[in-house]
């Protein structure tokens, strides 16, 4: 059987008229899985029940700093969509509360690990979570070290730059402080990868002061973290702001592959808080960027060696990536190429991929036909 995906979206701000406006576009048919992205705009206490009411499947989604869809990149109400064929099951599995991380990561891993005993290759996992738990670094390493052999990948939930409330969707509920891992079983081939348009320049930075549970960095090279970062970009100390810091990201580069460690803002005594918890001892690298189309280009053909023509292609992607985008009149380009390629998805406030965080990526599972 062909995995079949129908795509369905509504701005309707009703919950109960925008499910049936969603159930009207997918169809009667069963379903095998619901994948859905909204803005954080609803009456999610609302609209939490209304789905659980309106779809007979395992509902998989969170809120959004925006979605991926059919049309490329789109801002604003729901997006959803149906899988069918039979050739991916789902399992969500709830993560709550976060405060009690370990002991809920060790109940889920033991489901996990249950479920995909006799399964070795056929089974990925998709991780959703509160993008404002800041926890994202332990559960993402937590899961890995603990769920065996499945591949990771996730995204971190977004509410369109407010950083107000962000949500995960399980069983009739949008929750904070939560995470939900979906194990998915596939029947077809599937790749789980990641890309980002950075590379590391030649200008490499010790941190040497840090506190990676408030994602600070307080020194680099024995400076004022934010001191020693405009010297070595070469822009002002006043001059720093969001656009520099996502066109001169840190890099942290591991058996050769390089992960983002994106920098949100300077602070009054120049420490620097970032996206992502930075150790002290790292050395990090300047990230320097490179062109986004032929890094695009170049993903999707390595994926397209495993999986020639995906029939879905999950798709977490950072929201720095989109603003980036936006500014450099790129936005409609880059979205019409992930919706080429069947990329369904969201805009991120961090991603997760295997055991790691990062920022400025786009994690991704691109499944077969």
């Amino acid at each position: 059987m062909p995995l079949t995906v129908t795509h369905a979206e509504t701005a309707e701000r009703d919950a109960v008229a925008a499910v049936a406006a969603l159930q009207a576009q997918l169809g009667a048919a069963p379903l095998d899985a619901l994948l859905l992205f909204c803005d954080a705009e609803y009456d999610l206490d609302a609209l939490g029940p209304a789905l659980k009411a309106g779809f007979d499947c395992p509902v998989i989604g969170c809120t959004a700093a925006g979605q991926i869809g059919e049309g490329g990149f789109q801002s604003n109400g729901i997006l959803v969509a149906g899988l069918r064929g039979g050739v991916l099951q789902a399992q969500p599995l709830l993560i709550a509360p976060l405060g009690d991380l370990q002991a809920q990561v060790a109940v889920v891993a033991e489901t996990v690990q249950a479920a995909t005993v006799d399964k070795a290759g056929q089974c990925f996992a998709l991780l959703l979570v509160d993008g404002l738990s800041t926890c994202e670094e332990y559960l993402a390493a937590a899961l890995y070290r603990m769920i065996g052999n499945v591949p990771l990948l996730g995204g971190s939930a977004g509410d369109n730059l407010r950083f107000e409330r962000t949500l995960v969707y399980h069983d009739g509920r949008f929750l904070a402080d939560a995470a939900v891992l979906a194990l998915f079983h596939s029947r077809h081939p599937f790749v789980v990868f990641k890309l980002q348009h950075f590379v590391a320049s030649e200008i490499e930075l010790v941190v040497t002061d840090a506190d990676p549970e408030r994602r600070l960095i307080r020194e680099i090279n024995g400076e004022p973290a934010a001191l020693a970062y405009s010297e070595a970009i070469g822009v002002p100390l006043q001059a720093l702001d969001p656009h520099v810091f996502s066109t001169y990201p840190l890099l942290l580069t591991l058996s050769g592959e390089p992960y983002v460690r994106s920098i949100l803002r300077v602070n009054e005594d120049l420490s620097m808080t970032c996206y992502c918890a930075v150790e002290e001892g790292m050395v990090v690298a300047v990230g320097k960027a490179v062109d986004v189309m032929e890094t695009l280009q170049h993903a999707f053909a390595e994926v397209h060696e495993t999986v020639p023509d995906p029939a879905l292609v999950i798709g977490c992607d950072c929201i720095l990536r989109r603003l980036e985008f936006g500014q450099s009149q790129m936005q409609q380009h880059v979205g019409a190429f992930m919706a080429r390629q069947r990329v369904f998805g969201f805009s991120t406030y961090g991603e997760q991929f295997n055991g790691l965080h990062v920022n400025q990526t786009f994690t991704g599972v691109a499944i077969g036909r």
